[in-house]
């Protein structure tokens, strides 16, 4: 393996790239877990709005319109899982995992349904995501390497985390959201309906998984493979577990998944067999939250000598 200036440029593009579709979903996880909601949906907000973008995109040829079928197919998942579980009191763990499995189910069905085929579907029509070429960048050795190929969607996710960010801890409404997930006894005594709070967080979650739906299926390629989110809203929950439900520390775990993607994929190229490559990511997960826990356990431990000293 050949580690040029150029190869490292190329393996840090793909790294944003793959980044960027857990990124948009880990935020979502964040959010929800900031108003006190687990969200374990994630995978079929995301694989709806992976289906319905290329849906939208066969029949319409626009983009925007694709995206917002995908944004607004995100949204409608989670905003009926978030129905179940505010209004309904049901378990979300259980309707989250419903969710899922009938997503998965669902796409496939459809997929036989609408184009009559099955496990992928492709077409000449199709139209991908824009690629954005930053005006006198793209010259410019390492640098114009690094951000060939990418799109609105990816710039956008990156800008969400600042903008999460600031409306969080900067802002009125983002201390009312932050106060329901705190306290939500306290929040309501102050008049703060909670449920509504919920409701629209997780609604509004459901958006930025579609969105990272429709970077997988119109982003580096432009098709819809069977189960095609393979397990990234899992890995999202996992990121935001690391980064502890703040849009910074979640933009650096997802960039860890989305190197250790890159990675894997780069390592396909090599005597490794293919199993050994796509296990990586998944092996990256398990790896990190294990670490993250021991170092948890230890901060306990220290924090507990020094209250008894």
């Amino acid at each position: 393996m050949n580690l040029s200036p150029e190869y490292l440029a190329v393996l840090a593009n793909s790294t944003i790239r793959m980044t960027t579709p857990i990124l948009l979903v880990t935020l979502a996880a964040a959010l929800c877990t900031r108003v006190k909601l687990f969200n374990i949906a994630l995978e079929g907000a995301m694989i709806a709005g992976a289906f319905f973008s290329i849906v939208a995109n066969y029949y319409t040829g626009s983009v925007w319109l694709s995206v917002a079928a995908g944004a607004v197919s995100g949204m409608a998942v989670c905003g009926l899982v978030g129905f179940c579980v505010v209004h309904l009191k049901a378990s979300a763990v259980v309707a989250g995992l419903a969710a899922n499995t009938l997503m998965t189910a669902a796409t496939t069905y459809l997929l036989s349904i609408i184009f009559n085929t099955k496990g992928v579907f492709t077409h000449p029509s199709l139209v991908s995501l824009p690629k954005i070429t930053l005006p006198g960048v793209s010259r410019i050795p390492f640098i114009g390497t690094l951000f060939s190929g990418l799109t609105p969607l990816d710039y956008l996710a990156f800008g969400l985390a600042g903008l999460l960010y600031v409306f969080l801890y900067k802002t009125v409404p983002g201390f009312r959201l932050r106060a329901v997930g705190i306290n939500p006894e306290a929040a309501r005594s102050l008049g703060t309906p909670v449920e509504r709070w919920q409701l629209l967080t997780i609604t509004f979650s459901g958006l930025l998984c579609g969105l990272g739906g429709c970077l997988l299926s119109m982003g580096t390629v432009t098709l819809f493979i069977q189960n095609i989110t393979s397990g990234r809203g899992y890995i999202a929950l996992a990121a935001n577990t690391l980064g502890q439900s703040h849009p910074l520390g979640v933009l650096l775990s997802c960039g860890f998944f989305g190197f250790s993607q890159a990675v894997g994929n780069a390592l396909q190229n090599t005597a490794l067999k293919t199993q050994m490559t796509f296990s990586i990511p998944y092996a990256a997960t398990i790896i990190a939250l294990i670490a993250f826990h021991l170092y948890t356990q230890h901060k306990k431990k220290k924090a507990k000598e020094a209250l008894l000293h």
